[in-house]
């Protein structure tokens, strides 16, 4: 009796997620590639490449994993080949909306703290390699997912569903993986997001007390200070994009740690009772919404993108007025 109100959370979250997550990513990569939001070229990359990204999560980890595997468990999708492919993939898009964060950080802390290196490194061409480079090796780094599932049962020869391998705990070559992964995702994020927002706070900090110094010298009162308006524009989207990242991949991290140090197994049924399932379950809910929720941090944060996406809001609805009068 009561696995049904639970069963029935993922039944309508999932959908729920991708019916705002799909259309508000791709209005963000629409708006912002059309460059009209008064950001840098460089800093445009690194947004469009997030939400390329966190649509793709979107499409592979929520539409073809969560949502068909909820509605369609025995569609094509879920033939153990097809559904090995879907983890790797899923991952990879995770890992790369993951890591995409860690590059767009490390690009502003050049940015504010590293003036001598700003013109080099802060630029399009820099940036465009990044992506491509991050992308790449997260991909590579998930190829060997592919190979931890064995079918959870086969019927007429066919096999069905995925299955973690019990080699998969026990090996030396699959644990060092399994560590190797997690340290590279999410635990190296968390630490280089962390470590980079404290120094480029304590640095934009120190900054403003010296440039506040030199405008009372001048006898500067009661005007804004442009500089310290548009620092303070550009920390809070770094703040709002890192801070959502670590509070929504907080669960998922402290499941990693809990089945290695308490040496339990992933939960891959959808037992309610089992504290483990919760957990994992309650972690990918967070880190999904987190490629929901960037493209509302993206508008929340710059008035130039919220008045493009009214703008392309207002197209459609006056385009719907006319034919109406028609």
């Amino acid at each position: 009796m009561h696995e049904i109100p639970k069963g029935l959370v993922f039944a309508l979250y999932y959908p729920i997620l991708a019916v705002i997550g799909v259309p508000a990513n791709v209005a963000v990569i629409v708006i912002l590639s059309q460059k009209k939001c008064g950001l840098s070229k460089c800093i445009t990359s690194y947004l469009v490449s997030m939400a390329v990204t966190d649509l793709l999560v979107m499409v592979t980890a929520v539409i073809l994993n969560r949502i068909v595997g909820i509605y369609f468990p025995s569609s094509f999708l879920s033939i153990t080949p097809v559904c090995s492919f879907r983890a790797a993939l899923n991952i990879a898009a995770i890992d790369s909306s993951a890591w995409l964060t860690v590059a767009f950080t490390f690009d502003r802390f050049m940015a504010i703290v590293c003036q001598e290196l700003k013109i080099k490194y802060c630029t399009e061409k820099v940036a465009v390699r990044v992506i491509l480079i991050v992308c790449t090796l997260c991909c590579i780094k998930n190829v060997f997912i592919y190979f931890e599932f064995e079918p959870m049962y086969i019927t007429n020869n066919i096999p069905w569903l995925c299955s973690i391998k019990d080699i998969y705990y026990t090996s030396p070559a699959w644990t060092a993986y399994d560590w190797i992964r997690s340290i590279l995702t999410p635990c190296l994020p968390f630490i280089l997001i962390l470590l980079l927002n404290a120094v480029t706070v304590r640095h934009i900090l120190a900054a403003n007390r010296v440039r506040s110094r030199l405008r009372n010298q001048s006898n500067v009162v009661n005007q804004n200070d442009p500089e310290v308006e548009k620092r303070k524009k550009s920390i809070v989207l770094l703040f709002a994009i890192s801070g959502s990242f670590i509070l929504s991949y907080l669960l998922f991290f402290v499941n990693i740690l809990y089945v290695r140090i308490a040496s339990v197994t992933y939960s891959t049924g959808s037992d309610f009772g089992n504290s483990t399932f919760v957990l994992q379950q309650s972690g990918y809910m967070l880190q999904l919404l987190s490629s929901c929720i960037n493209p509302f941090i993206y508008a929340g944060t710059q008035s130039k993108i919220r008045h493009e996406l009214k703008k392309g809001m207002k197209y459609p609805l006056g385009l719907f007025v006319k034919i109406f009068k028609i």
